[in-house]
């Protein structure tokens, strides 16, 4: 039996993308467990019931993420 979890959107960011499904990709501010949010990139279902899996980063983490994408040319 597979664990329980909880988690809250504390902040939605950004929509990255949209798949022809419906789901999008989004990074948005989720406190899991009742712990300290954290930076969440995920897929989510139309209705926001479902996620895939995704990737959460810790603020140094983000930061760290933010200041290698800035200094490449995108």
């Amino acid at each position: 039996m597979p664990a329980e979890f909880k988690y809250e959107i504390v902040e939605k960011i950004a929509v990255l993308s949209e798949s022809s499904k419906g789901w999008s990709k989004e990074l948005n501010l989720i406190s899991w467990n009742d712990r300290d949010p954290k930076y969440d990139i995920r897929e989510w279902s139309p209705d926001g019931e479902k996620m895939g899996k995704g990737i959460t980063l810790s603020v140094e983490e983000a930061r760290i993420l933010k200041e290698a994408l800035s200094s490449r040319e995108i």
